[in-house]
């Protein structure tokens, strides 16, 4: 029996991997997040290597006490473990329980859910843009589809007197700052300079959104190869600096506590 964690309000990092070649040598792991809200637990984007990282997390994380599983877009880094998580949560399948959340483009005529998993949850829900979902006592809302190469959206929730917004991939376009207003950003910085014609944030984008949103606190993940090179502590410290706010670079298996 693994030890399941106690009732609180926490985000823990299960892998803060971006772009393919980290996901693929696992420079940094690709675990996706793990949100406990009260007594809630909700697993987001599901990569690569997340029923290990429960496993191995310390203290371990018991998938059988999910309550949803939600993918921010279909991409293999976001959703690779998606099914064996959905057997994990619904205990093979023998317990008909949970929520899936996932785009339209995840769920249709090239699914990541295999058929027969599609049963297992107690629903599969069609996330929409700029709308609002329950699960139990935690609540979160979508915002309009970012720019990325398939259907992406990021995410606001509350955790205790806080709010939390996920910045999923997607580059940068004129209003994205609009619906990403919180206490806590989370956002997702693959490239530490520019390169055109990827749909990926770079990290002056990010000095732009923190400069213009001014959060509480800033934490900084999904990084890729320029990023890792570049050393994302010393540019979450300078970040930081230049602001007078609060940036931080995730490392795996951070929790990040409210």
């Amino acid at each position: 029996m693994l030890k399941k964690v106690k009732s609180d309000y926490w985000i823990k990092f299960l892998g803060t991997a971006g772009a393919r070649f980290v996901m693929i040598r696992q420079l940094r792991a690709s675990g996706g997040l793990w949100i406990r809200s009260g007594a809630t637990n909700i697993l987001i984007d599901p990569g690569p290597g997340s029923l290990v990282r429960c496993a191995t997390s310390k203290p371990k994380l018991d998938p059988t006490t999910l309550d949803a599983i939600l993918l921010t877009h279909r991409h293999l880094d976001h959703s690779n473990d998606i099914n064996v998580m959905i057997e994990a949560m619904t205990e093979g399948g023998y317990k008909k329980k949970g929520v899936v959340f996932v785009p339209e483009d995840a769920c249709g005529t090239d699914s990541v859910i295999l058929e027969y998993a599609k049963a297992f949850p107690e629903r599969i829900e069609i996330l929409k843009e700029n709308a609002a979902y329950q699960v139990n006592d935690f609540s979160f809302q979508t915002t309009s589809f970012l720019h990325h190469p398939c259907q992406t959206l990021g995410l606001k929730f509350r955790m205790r007197d806080e709010i939390v917004a996920l910045l999923a991939d997607t580059e940068y376009f004129n209003g994205l700052e609009e619906s990403f207003g919180a206490d806590t950003l989370i956002v997702n910085v693959v490239f530490a300079q520019v390169r055109p014609g990827i749909q990926h944030l770079n990290f002056d984008d990010v000095k732009k959104i923190v400069d213009t949103l001014k959060p509480k606190r800033t934490i900084l993940t999904h990084f890729g190869l320029t990023m890792l090179k570049a050393g994302p502590h010393a540019l979450a410290k300078k970040l930081s600096w230049e602001t007078g706010l609060s940036v931080t670079a995730a490392i795996d298996g951070m929790t990040l506590s409210f």
